[in-house]
């Protein structure tokens, strides 16, 4: 993904309950709960990152290497993305 991530807030309807962000499919009713390294992933898409750069950023928020946190990155991305609540374009 080298483009800009973005989130999709035609799809989802969002509620902050503490230190989680609770997500409400809008098509299908279901709810998402993002917390801890979720969230702070969730909170950096914000249009002007691609992966590279939320990898970079969180590396850097962490104190870890890129490649320690990619997996992690790339399984919550593909997550939010197959729901709709993300798109890269």
């Amino acid at each position: 993904m080298t483009t800009p991530l973005r989130k999709n807030p035609d799809a989802y309807a969002e509620t902050e309950i503490d230190d989680e962000v609770v997500l409400m499919d809008l098509s299908s009713g279901d709810f998402f709960s993002i917390k801890d390294t979720g969230l702070a992933i969730w909170n950096l898409i914000d249009g002007s990152l691609d992966r590279a750069g939320l990898l970079s950023r969180l590396a850097q928020d962490y104190g870890a290497s890129e490649a320690e946190i990619a997996a992690d990155v790339d399984e919550f991305l593909a997550a939010v993305i197959a729901a709709g609540f993300v798109a890269a374009d």
